[in-house]
Parts: structure tokens; sequence; C-alpha cells
């Protein structure tokens, strides 16, 4: 496992679908964000959940998903709504 699976709420097949969609390293996915991250996922795994696109947040701000702001939870879902497949 890498640099991505040490971060909060990344495990194994997370990291291997980042790594699929060109993402890298932590630096990557905070510079490139949890939204456009999970857009990429999605385009290859269309199971891609809500839980995936908080757990990534999560990862970003260096927190586990459940402890993300209750705007940052709402704004996650509306984003979700809107993109899901």
């Amino acid at each position: 496992m890498g640099e991505l699976s040490s971060l909060p709420n990344i495990g194994k097949v997370v990291e291997d679908q980042l790594m699929q969609v060109g993402i890298n390293s932590a630096g990557e996915l905070k510079r490139i964000g949890a939204k456009e991250a999970w857009l990429r996922i999605q385009a290859i795994d269309e199971s891609a959940c809500i839980h995936r696109l908080m757990a990534l947040e999560g990862a970003i701000e260096g927190v586990k998903k459940s402890m993300l702001s209750d705007e940052m939870k709402a704004d996650l879902k509306e984003f979700y709504q809107q993109h899901r497949k």
C-alpha cells in the first residue's frame, strides 16, 4: 500500500481506483479535490457512492468521513444527487 492509503478513509481499493484515474499522491488528491476525484472514479466504477465521496473529502481534510462538518456533508450530498448515475 502506498502514500494514498496512509490517508484517513483510503484503503487499498480506493487507492487503486485513484491511481487508475491518474491521482497518485496526497498532494494531487488535494489539488484535484474530492468532487473531481469522485467523478473520475465514477467513470470507471458506477457503484461509486456517497460514502466514497465523503471518504475522499475526509482524506483531504485529514479526518474520518464521519467527522466532516454538517455543511460539508450537505454540500457533498447535493453534489452526489446531481451527478450519480
